[in-house]
């Protein structure tokens, strides 16, 4: 996947501020919220369904599936295992933990899996937290966002929690409008820059959905 961004991305950059301002990957992302036997948020798997646009661009530049019937071998399954796990070192994952408003460190990424279903790849991963954390007063708050806005993310189901079953979950979509205004006034300060692509604002938290998890004391 790596190889992939760095090729599409560098044509996004030749582009005018307007046409870059836009997501070029779309995710459905998963939630499952993993409690301890005490009770304790222990870690997150996240699950990311990309869309056939970009499913379809790398499984042909990996030389996959080159009868186009949809179905990888076992051996290209097998290949496929762990494509988007190649972290930088600075790279957050584009999942976030916050109990209340404090963040939380998030381990990089374990158990990944990876499949080729129905056009679209589909990967998951395990974030433990650094240190299992009780709920009380305040929420678990699991954001997902890109914060180049490069990659678009979308909660498309309500997360699951397991290990507990006094917890509400409920998925808070950001203020679209706001988010718009936001990044047109951050490219209109950057209007006419030499350096305006490379300094390109981090907009995606305004566009962050977020799960909150509240359970019973």
């Amino acid at each position: 996947m790596q190889g992939l961004f760095a090729a599409v991305f560098g044509s996004v950059l030749a582009l005018p501020l307007a046409a870059a301002a836009h997501p070029h990957v779309f995710i459905d992302a998963t939630l499952e919220v993993i409690f301890d036997a005490q009770g304790r948020a222990e870690a997150v798997r996240v699950g990311w369904r990309y869309d056939s646009l970009f499913s379809m661009a790398y499984v042909a530049e990996q030389g996959f599936d080159p009868d186009f019937d949809g179905v990888l071998t076992p051996e290209e399954e097998a290949a496929l295992a762990g494509f988007d796990m190649g972290w930088h070192a600075d790279f957050a994952g584009d999942t976030y933990a916050l109990l209340g408003e404090a963040p939380l460190t998030l381990s990089g990424p374990l158990e990944p899996t990876a499949a080729y279903v129905d056009g679209s790849l589909i990967s998951t991963h395990l974030r433990r937290l650094a240190a299992p954390v009780a709920l009380g007063a305040e929420e678990l708050v699991v954001q997902v966002y890109d914060p180049s806005f490069y990659t678009s993310y979308l909660i498309a189901e309500t997360p699951v929690v397991r290990g507990r079953t006094d917890c509400r979950v409920q998925v808070y979509e950001p203020d679209r409008a706001a988010a718009d205004a936001r990044l047109q006034a951050a490219l209109d300060e950057l209007a006419g820059s030499a350096d305006a692509e490379s300094e390109f604002p981090a907009i995606g938290a305004a566009y962050a959905e977020e799960a909150r998890i509240s359970c019973t004391e």
